[in-house]
């Protein structure tokens, strides 16, 4: 672990470690906590751990959504209930000085011309290491064409995927599960050729990631974020400053897209819910169910079929 530099820094570094020998992957906790350490550290600040300093560093970032500030503000609450164990002086922050969002935002769907802008933008993201636009390329396709999570893409292994049978196994997801999850053809050419250039480029890399950085080892989240971000800014999908169409909206595509192909083709989506959750790697149907209600084309098409027409012509049952 990287040496944390401000006040808590000895603290936060020992409550990560507590809390993964408990059993906890604490990633993105612990992402957040070394984060509040540099906001810290850069403060020069050397007083007690109060509530104005973790509502100011939750807010600090004009980047990131309500929801993300409220998280980022109970991570640093429940750190400050650690540290009281070992100082007493150090005050109990409300759990409610951020309120949570309680509506969740509609998810963006990009359109295929969309999709398309950004996988042609992948190739002129480096002229001197083409190897950072294939694999960015390879990223943005496997998102789009399987749903997979961020997190789950960085965290493939090579022994995860195998292109010759067209399946990927995805360990220990988001709910500790794991699951099978089939490519498409195409995903599999496109994968093909990313191992050949990592292999060409990386020739005596020895990280088991299937996705290779620059640095030879698995990438972060945060990395990939950052370099789609300014992709997306780059062909005018997100401004210069603020937030915008995300990674993760490609995830979003794919569950809408796969819904309205069900649509159209007069399938009991309900009925099939089940299975795309299986897929998506989702514990609960309701968070899979949400994309039937969260995009006006769904909506439209279930407004459609409700009435026994479609701009198609008449549903069969």
């Amino acid at each position: 672990m990287k040496e944390l530099q401000s006040i808590f820094g000895e603290r936060i570094a020992a409550y990560i470690r507590l809390r993964r020998s408990l059993g906890f992957k604490f990633e993105r906790q612990a992402a957040v906590l070394r984060a509040f350490d540099s906001y810290v550290d850069k403060l020069r600040y050397r007083g007690m751990l109060t509530q104005e300093l973790a509502v100011a560093f939750a807010i600090a970032n004009p980047r990131i959504s309500a929801t993300e500030c409220w998280h980022h503000y109970q991570f640093i609450r429940h750190f400050a209930e650690y540290l009281a164990t070992f100082e007493p002086n150090t005050p109990r922050l409300n759990p409610r000085a951020l309120r949570k969002p309680t509506q969740r935002p509609i998810p963006y769907v990009y359109t295929d011309a969309e999709l398309t802008r950004l996988l042609e933008a992948t190739r002129t993201v480096s002229s001197r290491r083409p190897i950072v636009g294939i694999t960015l390329h390879s990223m943005i396709g496997l998102a789009a064409s399987t749903g997979l999570r961020l997190s789950e893409i960085v965290g493939l292994d090579k022994v995860d995927v195998d292109l010759d049978r067209g399946l990927m196994t995805i360990r220990q997801s988001k709910f500790k599960k794991d699951r099978l999850v089939p490519l498409h053809l195409t995903t599999v050419a496109v994968l093909r050729q990313y191992v050949a250039a990592r292999d060409a480029a990386y020739a005596r890399h020895t990280s088991p990631a299937f996705f290779i950085s620059l640095w030879r080892k698995r990438f972060s989240k945060n990395t990939v974020t950052c370099a789609f971000t300014e992709l997306a800014r780059s062909i005018g999908l997100r401004a210069p400053t603020g937030r915008g169409p995300s990674f993760h909206g490609l995830r979003h595509r794919f569950a809408v897209h796969r819904l309205v192909a069900w649509y159209e083709e007069g399938k009991n989506v309900q009925a099939m819910l089940p299975a795309l959750a299986t897929y998506l790697g989702h514990v609960k149907y309701t968070d899979t169910a949400y994309y039937i209600t969260a995009t006006s084309e769904l909506m439209g098409l279930a407004a459609a079929r409700y009435h026994g027409s479609s701009p198609e012509g008449p549903i069969e049952p």
